[in-house]
């Protein structure tokens, strides 16, 4: 198998809604799920299914509690879902890494051709 870095990025993670909720999530004890929909700027439903991967996933805990009449959906970042992250981080500063490598690369083959 390649080493490249993106074989460590993980699929549960990675997509930008997950991300975003899991980064949202990393600095809170817990958020309700109206404020991570006002956050990250999507549906109840898009935001739900994201939810529903990530807790599958074992990333997030949902715990609902009564307020009034209706039910308040809490989400808590698991500590899983801390050491997912922090390891999408890490592959994603891998690929950085190469990019910034390649473009200094290239600017010095063409200062040595011009």
């Amino acid at each position: 198998m390649s080493e490249h870095p993106i074989h460590e990025l993980d699929d549960d993670v990675h997509q930008r809604v997950r991300l975003g909720i899991l980064a949202s999530l990393v600095a809170l004890a817990r958020a309700d799920f109206a404020h991570l929909k006002r956050e990250l700027a999507v549906t109840d439903g898009n935001l739900g299914r994201h939810l529903e991967v990530l807790e599958g996933a074992g990333l997030v805990r949902l715990s609902r509690e009564p307020e009034g009449q209706r039910q308040r959906t809490w989400v808590s970042i698991t500590p899983e879902g801390r050491k997912a992250l922090k390891r999408e981080l890490a592959a994603l500063r891998q690929i950085m890494a190469q990019v910034d490598d390649a473009e200094v690369g290239s600017e010095s083959t063409e200062r040595t051709r011009g």
